[in-house]
């Protein structure tokens, strides 16, 4: 009988032993897969020359790094809440550090899925909503400052929505941020940015941009350049209302500057030249649109989060772009960074061999300076002049102008080869780049407007005909004449689209192609496979700059 029952004992011991064992060992997997996922942000370094700056400049940055870190801290009670609380509650190093990276505890490139243990999916309104508000209570809420970019819905102690502007709701950042901005405003040399910091001050203390957006578009020979305040609104991805606080940090290359200056002239005849009916493309952007190149020193809040922009297109302030235009910054340090480290080993294993030879850099700028340029093509309201196309595409706006941006940015920059105003290389260089960067920006995932944009170009792509797989290898090849063809139409649904604001067709395109079916995730999985960085992050601050 003891044999017996010691033999029971003995067993019990074993296979705790055993599950504990694989407890373990399931606990040491996961680690080792978040570890990974944390790895395929690699990191960069984001510096420049500064030598040519003056001592104010210099000291002026300072002021700058401080007001920019600020927007972070405001970004991250938009996106999740209460950043330590959530941190302190977290003891492993690694899912600490995937947390920093994504700005809270879901996955930006992976469907906003949680990786945090007790947490459910992310809220489709972020922290800007109520997390339990319908969209029927919305809807028959009767504030008018509700779908306004810049205010928050909350519930009062009877549980009624009522809203708060941001300057109440983050009162203490932006007081801070407001101060240390004007002790920049008294070191700045440049007049026209010295008004623009003046102005952004005001701007940030009423939520009124109009003034500030303006005094930025006409800023022409600044070395240094900073956007900061609530800027896009890809993080509220139930309506797409609401801003999220941001800051860039740029140091402007002056010579490559020099070389975009004729660009802008050209964009009233690429308005007027678009392949739609003139209802169309009626609007006409403003004059005083400008390219420049711009080395980035600083990223800070919404920007900074999962996958990060290597271009801006800005004001987004409808009437700012009619009356004066929008400024398209070209950051190439960091578009370097990705095209050597990210796209070049994409096109080695998707682009068929013969074709790898037109994946170059100056074709990846042009690529993401017209698709900037794009943005400020088309149509901000609705042919009827009922309203804006954001507020008639609502929660998938965002999806659809991107890829209005990078199919019509594509249209741009063949029109200028056919001018003969680009002759950099060759306009197939611009196309077999264009396809390596498909696979890219999908890896981006359906979370993020960028990566659903990607996934429709590329099954209207196929469908057309635009390019072929070979079987043996497994690689892509384009056909010119084919995606050239898929070019146009797709530039002209997506600009009929927006001019009508048809919520209806955007809204079963981007359900039924914005994301990834079997044969792309196949591609996907076989650049995971290789190890290839999905994208950046940065070690940046004064520190980088040897900046004191």
């Amino acid at each position: 009988m003891k044999r017996k029952i010691s033999s029971f004992i003995l067993s019990i011991v074993a296979v705790s032993i055993i599950a504990g064992c694989a407890n373990q060992t399931n606990t040491m997997e996961t680690e080792n897969v978040l570890q990974n996922k944390v790895n395929e942000f690699i990191e960069v370094e984001l510096t420049t020359d500064i030598s040519h700056l003056s001592d104010n400049q210099r000291e002026m940055l300072g002021y700058l790094f401080e007001a920019a870190k600020l927007m972070e801290e405001i970004y991250w009670q938009e996106a999740y809440g209460n950043k330590e609380e959530l941190c302190n509650s977290i003891t492993d190093p690694v899912v600490k550090e995937f947390v920093k990276i994504n700005f809270g505890p879901w996955e930006r490139l992976n469907n906003n899925k949680s990786f945090v243990e007790g947490i459910e999916l992310k809220p489709k309104g972020a922290n800007f909503y109520p997390d339990d508000m319908t969209k029927e209570e919305f809807e028959s809420f009767s504030a008018e400052d509700k779908t306004s970019l810049y205010t928050i819905i909350r519930r009062d102690e009877n549980g009624a929505l009522y809203t708060i502007p941001y300057y109440e709701a983050f009162k203490d950042e932006t007081n801070k941020a407001i101060e240390l901005i004007k002790k920049a405003s008294e070191l700045a040399e440049d007049e026209g940015f010295k008004k623009y910091l003046q102005l952004r001050v005001e701007a940030l203390a009423t939520d009124e941009y109009y003034a500030s957006d303006v005094a930025w578009m006409e800023m022409k020979t600044n070395d240094i350049d900073f956007i900061v305040g609530p800027i896009e609104n890809y993080e509220d991805a139930l309506y797409g209302y609401k801003a999220a606080h941001e800051s860039f940090i740029l140091i402007k290359d002056q010579e490559w500057s020099k070389k975009l200056e004729k660009f802008a002239s050209f964009l009233p005849q690429f308005q007027k030249d678009l392949p739609v009916a003139d209802e169309y493309k009626s609007e006409m952007p403003g004059s005083d649109s400008d390219l420049g190149a711009y080395d980035a020193v600083f990223y800070a809040g919404d920007c900074n989060a999962g996958s990060k922009t290597i271009a801006i297109n800005l004001p987004n302030d409808e009437k700012v772009r009619l009356d004066k235009g929008s400024r398209k910054l070209q950051l190439k340090n960091s578009m370097r960074a990705k095209f050597d480290q990210i796209l070049v080993p994409i096109s080695e294993l998707m682009i068929y061999e013969e074709q790898r030879k037109h994946v170059k850099f100056d074709a990846f700028f042009e690529n993401t300076m017209f698709h900037e340029v794009a943005h400020g093509l088309g149509m901000g309201n609705t042919i009827d002049g009922s309203q804006t196309v954001r507020e008639a595409l609502q929660d998938y706006y965002t999806s659809i102008e991107e890829g209005k941006a990078d199919i019509l940015g594509l249209y741009v920059v063949t029109k200028l080869y056919e001018m003969g105003e680009l002759d950099s290389g060759e306009v197939m260089d611009n196309f077999v780049t264009f396809m390596a960067g498909i696979f890219r920006s999908a890896r981006f995932g359906v979370a993020s407007s960028h990566g659903k944009a990607n996934m429709m170009r590329f099954y209207f792509f196929q469908e057309k005909g635009a390019f072929t797989k070979d079987e043996e290898t497994e690689t892509y090849k384009v056909d010119f004449e084919k995606m050239k063809a898929a070019m146009e139409e797709l530039t002209q649904k997506i600009l009929i689209m927006q001019g009508d604001g048809n919520y209806e067709e955007a809204k079963a395109w981007v359900e039924a192609d914005g994301m990834i079916k079997e044969v792309l995730q196949k591609d996907l999985d076989k650049i995971n496979d290789a190890g290839i960085p999905r994208d950046i992050r940065f070690k940046q601050g004064k520190e980088i700059l040897g900046l004191n």
